[in-house]
């Protein structure tokens, strides 16, 4: 198995740790104007979760939808059991074509009392680290994720913190992202801030969610300033003609830090026919952010 040294790892992060993700087109177009090196994905989280691997990439291919994030336990069946003949077919399968997996979106989380539950989801998430490596991928999505009664917040904080540090010094050794998504009770993104003052490891990296909450407090543009500095290569985003989250917005705030990485497509209304939504979001994604590219670029 080959691994990174830290040298090399720490200057792909300088990086943003995403050009060699995009499509050959955007890597180019990333060098003359801001928000170029922004591409749509699909996370298989409700949409693709029933589709096999090979239809996954199909689907996303015929919409145009060029980078995927695997969610665990789905139809597509990419998991840490897979033997290394396994691994290498699947990644031999996204080197055929155009469609990238560009990570894993695990479910392991760093939040529990039970100090045996909290090394259990460390040595997971580790396992999912050298899938990721394996299949051609570049990092692991995880979860902070809540609270728990009789258990001080900053006693959780600090625990998420030296977790995300411990398994991102492990994913160095692969050149693997540690994505943690804003999520759960610990979605308020000062919470976030404070996860991130204790897991100050580079290889640790912020999957911004798209969440209510992010409208709380100060708005939108104060809490994304909290974590940008941070962004991984991916974020996720919902229907981006919601009437419930500023999409527009959010991508003006992606454009005018020059984000280059994958806003990625999670959402948990399926639709009759997901496929076609999906052409139909990648079209509207490509819409809106033309718009802004034309005002904040």
């Amino acid at each position: 198995m080959v691994h990174f040294h830290r040298r090399d790892f720490l200057g792909a992060l300088a990086l943003a740790g995403t050009t060699a993700l995009l499509p050959v087109g955007q890597v180019a177009a990333a060098q003359e104007k801001k928000g170029a090196g922004i591409a749509f994905g699909l996370v298989t989280y409700q949409w693709g979760k029933d589709w096999d691997l090979p239809t996954l990439i199909a689907n996303c291919d015929k919409a145009g939808v060029l980078g995927v994030e695997l969610r665990t336990t789905h139809k597509h069946a990419v998991e840490p059991a897979l033997s290394a003949a396994d691994r290498t077919a699947v990644r031999r399968r996204f080197e055929a074509g155009r469609v990238q997996c560009v990570g894993i979106g695990s479910n392991e989380r760093f939040d529990s009392p039970d100090q045996a539950v909290l090394k259990q989801a460390i040595e997971a998430t580790k396992q999912f680290v050298s899938l990721s490596h394996d299949i051609g991928a570049s990092g692991v999505k995880v979860k902070p994720d809540s609270f728990h009664k009789d258990v001080p917040r900053e006693q959780t904080i600090a625990q998420i913190g030296r977790a995300l540090n411990e398994v991102a010094e492990y994913a160095e050794g692969f050149g693997q992202q540690i994505r943690l998504e804003v999520h759960g009770q610990c979605a308020e993104l000062p919470t976030i801030k404070a996860i991130l003052d204790v897991a100050t490891h580079p290889g640790v990296a912020v999957c911004w969610n798209s969440n209510p909450q992010d409208l709380q407090g100060s708005g939108l543009e104060q809490n994304f300033k909290l974590v940008c500095d941070r962004f991984g290569s991916t974020a996720h985003i919902h229907l981006l003609d919601s009437k419930t989250y500023p999409h527009q917005q959010l991508l003006d705030l992606f454009v005018g830090t020059d984000y280059t990485g994958w806003l990625m497509l999670e959402e948990g209304q399926v639709p009759a026919d997901p496929a076609a939504e999906l052409v139909r979001q990648r079209e509207l994604f490509d819409t809106m952010l033309a718009d802004s590219r034309r005002r904040v670029g």
